[in-house]
């Protein structure tokens, strides 16, 4: 479970890396899409840990 949890916390990095990558020469017009990719990963992540943690919580008491 634990590897789990650094799995999405990885995923959640890549979607930081995502919205903050630079703009390329090669790779200016998919710069949008890269935003919109990264903040989707970042919110889904977020969720999923979320709702890991709290479901965790509650099975435990």
């Amino acid at each position: 479970m634990d590897r789990l949890a650094n799995l999405f916390l990885a995923c959640i990095l890549a979607g930081f890396a995502l919205v903050n990558m630079p703009t390329i020469s090669f790779l200016a017009g998919l710069s949008s899409f890269f935003h919109l990719v990264g903040a989707l990963a970042i919110l889904v992540f977020s969720f999923v840990l979320l709702y890991q943690g709290v479901k965790s919580l509650f099975s435990k008491l």
